[in-house]
């Protein structure tokens, strides 16, 4: 993939000044006739020894800030490029400094505190209510604008109750900042704004500190620690805090969601008056909880259920989700067009159902890393721009059809997960010997038929003549 540096024109658009390089994506200022413009460009990081998280990434933030009202409290999308050509996405510039900037002045005072996290808790009750979360807050992820708003930004990893999760389905690990990270994301749930609110409590108790409430976790092992560890109360470390802002802090950071604050907009009232916070032994709390406790706790963690998702603010019926599974590079059109007729009459059946379209490659440590084809997120983009061509004339609305690209040594296993855990009611796929696939895919229909919960139709290529 092309590395771009400022001077280069894309679709019309200068770039500027770079102004981050994340892990994820890089984002320019915008040049105009008579200097910067208000607006900032954002590009995944594609190529060799990039992540296809990073391509997935890319459709969830393009799809969530499309998908938000224009508002304060997040940057305005004004323009984007497909991932099938130049992917990229034009915002609105924020004026203003990040919340990172200022960890060096902690431990910060209270009162100070309570103004930045009631704004963030604002930000994050606008983003709720439109039945969006986060799920990667963290102090590079917060601006303030001059006039004290905060602004989120960087919705590569957020949900959007409107519209398919697609990092839901088809990732299997925890995505995110283990730092500030919810104990039921590790297990999958992605839809729960009180996530956001265990994260705002996370980063108001590295400001009250200026240390982490869990550390720095390298290992899934180390990670789930959260489940039955508590950190040390703030007042432990910094005495000064006061009991109001401890008994915040903790309430936040509860394992179970229920105990949590209810929603952001409660958290963003308790900050502002500080003085009608009820205090609870939270606010008392001197030590962590002893050996024994923690040892009773790490055994009942391995029967950590997380609370149930509050339901979204507007209901919307589920629409019936139907797979189409396409072996990669596939060169039978015969058989290709017949999973098109095939999925035709499925959404001539299924009156307002989503096509999933599915194709499962190996592993990205089997890619040599030489071309595009051979690096995670090229081969990423070549299957999404195949699938793609494989739907256009099926003319379905962009909420109506999503694209996978999963990655498995098995197949068979992975299409008969990938059913299970997104609740995929009919599975088409095509007849064994019908077609010019892959050997690797050999024996694939048989697996899926045995093994899939769902209606699986099995498609044969039409004859010729």
């Amino acid at each position: 993939m092309q590395a771009f540096e400022p001077g280069n024109v894309i679709d019309g658009f200068r770039l500027g000044e770079m102004i981050h390089a994340g892990s994820m994506a890089s984002i320019f200022r915008l040049d105009g006739p008579a200097g910067p413009l208000p607006l900032v460009m954002k590009i995944p990081r594609l190529g060799p020894g990039e992540r296809a998280v990073n391509v997935i990434g890319f459709e969830v933030c393009r799809t969530v800030l499309g998908g938000l009202a224009q508002g304060p409290h997040h940057p305005t999308l004004v323009a984007y490029g497909d991932v099938e050509t130049t992917p990229y996405l034009v915002m609105e510039y924020i004026e203003g400094t990040r919340l990172g900037d200022w960890l060096d002045r902690a431990p910060m005072p209270a009162d100070e505190i309570a103004r930045l996290g009631s704004a963030m808790a604002i930000a994050l009750h606008d983003l709720h209510r439109q039945d969006v979360v986060h799920l990667d807050l963290k102090p590079t992820n917060v601006v303030f604008r001059p006039g004290g708003e905060a602004v989120l930004i960087d919705f590569g990893l957020a949900h959007h109750g409107h519209y398919p999760d697609l990092l839901a389905e088809e990732l299997r690990t925890p995505v995110g900042n283990w730092v500030y990270m919810a104990p039921e994301q590790i297990f999958g749930v992605r839809n729960d704004p009180r996530s956001d609110v265990f994260a705002l409590g996370g980063i108001l108790y590295e400001l009250a500190t200026a240390r982490l409430p869990f550390g720095h976790p390298q290992t899934v092992a180390e990670l789930r620690r959260r489940l039955y560890r508590d950190p040390i109360p703030p007042r432990k470390l910094v005495p000064a805090i006061p009991a109001w802002l401890q008994e915040i802090v903790l309430r936040c950071l509860e394992l179970d969601a229920r105990d949590r604050y209810s929603s952001a907009g409660e958290l963003a009232q308790a900050l502002a008056n500080p003085g009608r916070v009820e205090l609870t032994e939270r606010a008392s709390r001197k030590r962590r909880s002893g050996l024994w406790t923690v040892a009773r706790r790490r055994v009942s963690s391995s029967r950590y259920e997380p609370a149930p998702s509050p339901p979204p603010s507007t209901r919307r019926q589920l629409a019936r989700v139907i797979a189409v599974a396409i072996a990669p590079q596939e060169g039978n059109e015969r058989l290709r067009a017949a999973l098109r007729d095939a999925a035709r009459g499925a959404i001539a059946a299924n009156a307002g159902c989503r096509i999933a379209c599915v194709t499962v490659v190996p592993p990205a440590a089997t890619l040599s890393g030489e071309g595009d084809e051979a690096s995670a997120t090229g081969r990423h983009i070549r299957r999404l721009v195949d699938l793609r061509g494989w739907a256009r004339s099926l003319e379905l609305p962009e909420e109506r059809i999503t694209f996978h690209v999963l990655e498995s040594e098995k197949p068979g296993a992975a299409l008969v997960d990938f059913a299970e855990m997104n609740g995929i009611e009919q599975l088409l796929i095509g007849a064994p010997g019908s077609g010019a696939a892959p050997r690797r895919f050999a024996g694939v229909c048989a697996q899926v038929v045995g093994g899939a919960s769902c209606t699986v139709t099995v498609v044969r290529a039409r004859a010729e003549g």
